[in-house]
């Protein structure tokens, strides 16, 4: 049980308040799709997520600093059991930045739509002809707003972006985003995933300087394909809900709270799939 003050709830993570200079964020098992938290859970999904996440981390610290500090869960929450401590992270208490910042390696998902429609992403013209799920000849940057929860992401232009920001630290977010992605890729694509597209969340420390934050690099904020499969002028299989989204688009339901129950088979496919996930990124099998 966690006595901690609970600060933020969201679709999946829960942020509680340790002091004046950390959180205690912890990643649930709960399953969101279309912007609404289900009836029923993933397995293990939590513990994935934050080693995943823990992973990259680590990977990224010589591009820039990120939340976490070196306090062991236990110190914060006595008493605290295997899941707890896999599932939860002790971080640093951040300002955070009212935008997400998108990467894009490949044309998919709403950058498809949008470029179906305009010939852009972002306000990005793109050449002409693309197919769906292409391979754009550099990634782009592409950031949105930053939703409540209930609320959908909107993708925004990068003056917008200077105007809610500032140009200076807008380019650094973009800079570091972009060298996030393209060490993220290369090390993927060696162990048969494609990431094609994911979000970075960045914050404020209390000198001002710019750190990484939140998730980075999970099934749940970014677009894994299977390289072997993947084939343009398609939309290729994901390491993530898509088996839940694509069952919840066979039912009558608007997308509005509350969300139907999920069948046993389509949560353990998801389960496979965020394990399969964590060992070919990581190189390990999750215990």
């Amino acid at each position: 049980m966690i006595k901690l003050p609970l600060i933020h709830k969201g679709k999946v993570r829960d942020v509680y308040q340790i002091d004046d200079n950390t959180l205690l964020m912890v990643a649930s098992d709960r399953l969101s799709a279309f912007d609404v938290v289900l009836p029923d859970s993933i397995p293990q999904k939590g513990q994935l997520l934050t080693q995943i996440s823990n992973f990259w981390f680590e990977q990224s610290k010589a591009i820039i600093a990120n939340h976490l500090t070196e306090t062991p869960v236990q110190e914060v929450i006595s008493g605290a059991d295997d899941d707890l401590c896999a599932r939860a992270v002790v971080v640093k208490k951040l300002k955070a930045l009212p935008v997400e910042a998108i990467v894009r390696g490949y044309i998919i998902g709403s950058g498809w739509k949008d470029y179906q429609n305009t010939g852009q992403i972002c306000g990005i013209d793109l050449p002409k002809g693309l197919q769906q799920a292409e391979k754009l000849s550099q990634p782009i940057f592409t950031p949105s707003s930053k939703a409540s929860v209930g609320d959908h992401d909107e993708n925004i232009s990068f003056d917008k972006m200077i105007e809610l920001i500032g140009a200076d630290l807008a380019n650094q977010v973009r800079d570091i985003s972009l060298q996030l992605y393209q060490m993220a890729a290369k090390h993927a694509a060696k162990n048969g995933i494609i990431i094609a597209d994911t979000k970075f969340e960045f914050g404020l420390d209390e000198n001002d300087n710019l750190v990484l934050m939140d998730e980075i690099l999970t099934p749940d904020s970014s677009r894994f394909w299977n390289k072997e499969k993947f084939q343009v002028g398609t939309s290729p299989e994901s390491y993530d809900k898509q088996f839940v989204r694509d069952y919840l688009e066979t039912l009558d339901w608007d997308k509005s709270a509350p969300g139907p129950k999920v069948p046993e088979d389509i949560i353990a496919a998801t389960a496979a799939k965020y394990h399969e996930a964590y060992q070919l990124i990581t190189g390990e099998k999750f215990t």
